[in-house]
């Protein structure tokens, strides 16, 4: 049996729990001091994983930006950045995309019927995984721990940390909540409608509540449901 990588979520939002509001530019939530704390966690993670849709709306790099952690990396046997990871259904990534061209090795998730177009498109930018008919998380799961990685970050967006979610397969959920609101209900939110299983019968463990500046991260440990 292949060991699944331990998941663990990582989300900036608004009191109000947006992630992102609706202006063409990406909206700022975290401070200095907070996007290098998450630089660090990254640092930590064997993959980071992004949906497409965040990918495509953000266009981001998703790096590990300090040179001492890469270097630390390297120093431990390991490659400079993690393993990125995206998924989709559609198929619809642009190869110019930034994420292609910064950092280490690639991954896409996709049902099996988009594997050829992706290949054909993004070429040796990627490498491309089918998880059969549908998107199935375990599967997934399950590929990346037989590929070697054992801590998974997820840095979103609301789709796929409420798939996640609502199969129960997070282990900790990094939670940064910036001093202000948005209020807009066309914005992306931290998780949309599902069935979660973390209900009033079955509350998650706040491992950790700390200032960071004027943000505040809490640390949840959902706990198995299994």
């Amino acid at each position: 049996m292949t060991t699944r990588p331990y998941v663990l979520l990582s989300v900036a939002t608004s009191i109000d729990g947006y992630i992102d509001d609706t202006s063409p530019e990406r909206l700022l939530l975290s401070n200095e001091a907070d996007f290098d704390r998450v630089d660090q966690v990254r640092a930590e993670s064997d993959a980071i994983l992004i949906g497409a849709t965040t990918l495509r709306r953000d266009n981001p790099r998703l790096l590990v930006n300090s040179a001492a952690r890469r270097d630390e990396r390297e120093a431990r046997g390991l490659p400079p950045y993690p393993l990125k990871v995206t998924v989709t259904r559609s198929g619809a990534l642009d190869r110019d995309l930034r994420f292609w061209h910064h950092g280490g090795d690639k991954l896409i998730y996709c049902p099996d019927d988009a594997v050829p177009e992706l290949r054909e498109r993004l070429g040796d930018l990627t490498d491309v995984a089918g998880l059969g008919e549908v998107l199935d998380f375990s599967a997934m799961l399950d590929d990346l721990g037989a590929r070697g990685v054992k801590r998974l970050m997820v840095e979103g967006g609301g789709t796929i940390h409420t798939q996640f979610l609502t199969a129960g397969l997070a282990d900790e959920i990094h939670l940064a909540i910036a001093p202000f609101f948005v209020g807009d209900p066309a914005a992306p939110r931290f998780v949309n409608p599902g069935d979660f299983p973390y209900g009033p019968e079955n509350r998650m463990t706040l491992a950790e509540a700390r200032t960071i500046g004027d943000i505040v991260l809490l640390r949840y440990l959902p706990g198995d449901i299994h």
